[in-house]
């Protein structure tokens, strides 16, 4: 099985200050056959995303699951 990340650029976040800021939205990691086996799967048990914003999702294999934490204050 092959690890893949599910991201949109619809959408968008709000920093403290109340203020939006456009984005990429993570929405899943996951481990599947294929990338559109999942993408059949999620549609079928999961019918809510249809009444979602959302119309684009893009996937990507993550060949490397090890996350480097960066702090923008220091």
């Amino acid at each position: 099985m092959k690890k893949y990340i599910y991201l949109t650029f619809e959408g968008f976040t709000q920093e403290p200050n109340w203020k939006d800021t456009e984005n990429v939205q993570m929405l899943w990691i996951w481990e599947w056959n294929t990338k559109h086996e999942w993408f059949e799967d999620l549609k079928e048990k999961n019918e809510w995303l249809l009444d979602t914003s959302f119309e684009e999702l893009y996937c990507h294999e993550l060949k490397d699951d090890r996350f480097e934490y960066f702090n923008l204050k220091k």
